[in-house]
Parts: C-alpha cells; structure tokens; sequence
C-alpha cells in the first residue's frame, strides 16, 4: 500500500495521467508475456506521450477557434477539379509556413475555400505550430469593439502573434475605414514574420470596393501576394451538390413543370 501511495504521490508530481489507469493492466501483461523492466516501461512510457500528445492537440485545437475539423483527406478532389491535388498536399506540408509565405484560396461560396483552410491548420497544429482562425466579419466586429473600449494592441496581438493566422470570406463584408487600417496593421505586421491564409470570394480587382480605397486594397495585395501561393477553384458549390443528391432540385424543377 505504501508503493502505491508513492507511486501515485509521483504520478501527481510529473503530470502524468495515462500511467495511473494503465498501470496494473500492463504489469499484469509484462507478467504474463515475461516483458523485460525495459519493455515494460517503454509501454507506459510511450502510452503517456501519446495522451500526452492528444491532449496537446486538443488544447490546440480549440484555442485556433476553427469553425470545424475536417482534413485534406476528407476534401473531395473529384467534385472540384479546378483544385489541383498535388498542389494542395504540397501546401499541406506546411512548408510555407516556416518561410512565412501566404496562401489565398479564391472561388464562388461552396466551393471548398474553408474546408481546405481548416485542413491546412490542423495540420499546422498537429506540426505544433500555433493557428488562428476568424472570419472577416468576425474581425472586423472584433477590432471595431476593441478599437472603441481602447484594447486595440491587445487585441492585434491575438491577430500577429499566431504562426498562421486564418482569415475566412473576405469580400462578404465591406470594412469601414477604421477596419480596413486595422486590417492593413495586420498584414504589415506579419508580413515576412508569420503566414496567412485567406479565402475570398472576390477577385483581387474587386478588392478596392472591400476596402472602400483603392490604394490601400493595393498596399494590402502588395504585401499579401509578395510570398504567397493563390488557388483559384472554379465549379459547383459543395452545398448545391448534395440538394440535388437529395433530389431537392428534380422536385422544384416538377412544381416549376406542373404550373
């Protein structure tokens, strides 16, 4: 009984977790299989670092604020063969990451944009790079409230800080002249220091009308698309896809028909 209070006083001390609930079923499996003490600590050693590892992942995961989790190997290369696959794992490495270049992923809404994104970053996190992940809206509305109760540097930090930092639907919203200078600190600051992805549904022409200013749309594509990689997808929404699986449009189409 007292090796147990010490075993589990030590377990306390190192943090660890996985060994306590594995222990006595792996030292009644080193018994029965004449495990070496080298094997037998391997085992529980290795189970440690794994949930270790998870758990990590996990704290990760929800501190990027990713809308979902998908993966590159979820993402349907077929449907959308725009996309080229080869280019995309390349990207996925993340290569691109430790030279603090970009990647814009450009395209009509539903086509894939986000999902390529959020697999990007999970990969990113799984590499133990740290990842943020907003949408435009959402910081616009973020730096506008930050701006107003005078926490602006606080919150940039939030914004440059990250290795990769993900900024989904650029072009929904037209930012406000206050937004759009914050929106520029932001790009400036990372640029050559820290990697961003975007996704738009707007060509870079069109930028001008996002940012109400031509010339600062111009300072920003400047800096984003001095080290970057831009993925144009062209096909059918992903959403449209699975309404006619359903039958959703054979059935408008009959109504449409019938009157």
């Amino acid at each position: 009984m007292i090796i147990q209070e010490r075993l589990e006083a030590a377990f306390q001390q190192f943090g660890w977790v996985r060994i306590p609930e594995i222990l006595h079923a792996h030292a009644e499996e080193a018994a029965k299989h004449n495990l070496t003490y080298l094997e037998f600590l391997d085992k529980l050693l290795q189970e440690e670092l794994a949930a270790k590892h998870d758990r990590y992942l996990k704290t990760r995961t929800r501190l990027a604020k990713l809308p979902y989790h998908k993966t590159m190997e979820q993402f349907d290369f077929e449907f959308q063969p725009s996309i080229d696959e080869r280019r995309m794992r390349d990207l996925a490495t993340l290569r691109f990451v430790e030279h603090q270049e970009n990647v814009i992923l450009l395209g009509p809404p539903g086509v894939g944009k986000t999902h390529l994104a959020v697999a990007m970053a999970m990969e990113a996190i799984a590499q133990r790079k740290t990842v943020y992940f907003t949408s435009a809206h959402d910081l616009v509305q973020t730096l506008q409230d930050a701006h107003h109760s005078r926490s602006i540097q606080q919150k940039m930090r939030v914004y440059t800080k990250p290795d990769l930092l993900i900024i989904d639907e650029i072009g929904y919203r037209k930012m406000d002249e206050t937004a759009a200078h914050f929106f520029f600190q932001i790009v400036s600051e990372r640029y050559e220091k820290g990697s961003i992805i975007l996704t738009s549904n707007k060509s870079f022409g069109m930028w001008g009308d996002i940012f109400g200013d031509t010339v600062l749309a111009t300072a920003i594509l400047d800096r984003l698309l001095h080290h970057s990689s831009t993925i144009n997808i062209k096909g059918e929404s992903y959403r449209v896809k699975e309404k006619k699986k359903a039958g959703f449009f054979r059935a408008e189409n009959t109504e449409d028909q019938d009157r």
